[in-house]
């Protein structure tokens, strides 16, 4: 897809109306053969090509919301939609949801197939793909064609839209500064998210903490990986090689492997070692013992990407709404993985 203008960027450019530059692209008699040529031909220059439905964006409102998440099976996504639905029903919204399956591709089709039309907007968090790419002009090309983006969780700075986050970084420096204030001195850094936005940031997250006691880091306990395979390996050689008296994971998979490796290798958890995930799904309650974590409040992040649309979707035609990016607040859950304060 090449890059197209959008009606508002025609109309600042030319110094119009959106009206102006829609009745003039229809052949309104209302507006005169100068102007139109003008408009027109501006038009064409800027690759302008309207969405099937027809030129006035308010005549093709589905109230349908596409929602593309990229992996059916992390809870956490699960969580997310729960709150995007909740808020579309309120608000007499439909939800159409895909699955990327963490590839750029289907990202790409996925997008394309549904904006001819079929939906308003778009609530999405990356694919693994497209942020291992670093591949993101697919959504500005369908932020130029007039349909409007939430990003959630993975998200991309390349990328002018609305946002909703969590405070990975200050989360994950909180959450080694726990382990640091119960005593753990060999804090070994578990990630198998390291190709993903959020994955850095919490491991940045980690790294601030140990600077900020005058922890050396220690290279020889930090695995930092983008494949569960690689990782696995990565995590037995650690336990068989070195000591660590604490693992702060940064996401579900790593949690559960480090406890389950601990609990192998003869660890007494917590006494022993003290393990602290990053994600809260249905795992971190049923482990034994069970896993102290960070949660990311998924339903709210859901509600928030959905109030976000919905707002820039009932706004006036001519309103000219700033992108905003909403911050959640994790929480850290102390169950039995960690020794208590």
């Amino acid at each position: 897809m090449k890059s197209k203008a959008t009606l508002k960027q025609i109309a600042k450019e030319l110094h119009v109306s959106v009206s102006t530059v829609s009745k003039a692209l229809n052949d309104s008699p209302e507006i005169s053969e100068q102007t139109k040529i003008k408009i027109k031909e501006y038009a064409k220059l800027k690759n302008y090509k309207p969405n099937v439905i027809g030129l006035n964006l308010k005549n093709r409102k589905t109230k349908t919301i596409g929602v593309i998440i990229p992996n059916i099976l992390n809870p956490f996504f699960a969580k997310v939609f729960t709150g995007i639905e909740k808020v579309a029903e309120e608000k007499g919204y439909n939800v159409i949801t895909c699955i990327s399956n963490e590839s750029l591709e289907k990202e790409i089709s996925t997008l394309e197939v549904l904006n001819n039309g079929t939906i308003d907007g778009f609530i999405l968090s990356v694919s693994e793909e497209a942020q291992k790419l670093q591949e993101y002009n697919h959504f500005n090309e369908i932020i130029n064609s007039g349909t409007p983006i939430v990003m959630f969780d993975r998200i991309s700075d390349q990328v002018e839209c609305d946002k909703v986050i969590v405070d990975d970084f200050d989360s994950a420096q909180d959450a080694t500064q726990h382990l640091i204030k119960l005593g753990c001195k060999n804090i070994a850094l578990f990630s198998a998210i390291d190709n993903l936005s959020v994955g850095k940031l919490r491991a940045d997250g980690y790294f601030k903490a140990l600077e900020l006691n005058n922890i050396k880091v220690n290279q020889e306990i930090i695995i930092r990986s983008d494949s569960e395979t690689d990782f696995d390996i990565k995590a037995q050689a650690l336990f068989n090689n070195q000591k660590i008296d604490a693992v702060f994971a940064l996401d579900e998979h790593a949690s559960v492997t480090a406890i389950k490796m601990a609990l192998k290798k003869g660890y007494k958890i917590p006494e022993a070692i003290s393990i602290i995930g990053f994600a809260d799904g249905v795992w971190s309650r049923r482990l034994t013992p069970s896993l102290s974590t960070v949660s990311q409040h998924g339903p709210e992040i859901g509600e928030a990407a959905a109030r976000l649309l919905i707002k820039r979707l009932e706004s006036k035609e001519d309103e000219e709404l700033p992108f905003a990016t909403t911050i959640i607040r994790t929480e850290l859950r102390q169950r039995e993985s960690t020794r208590k304060l």
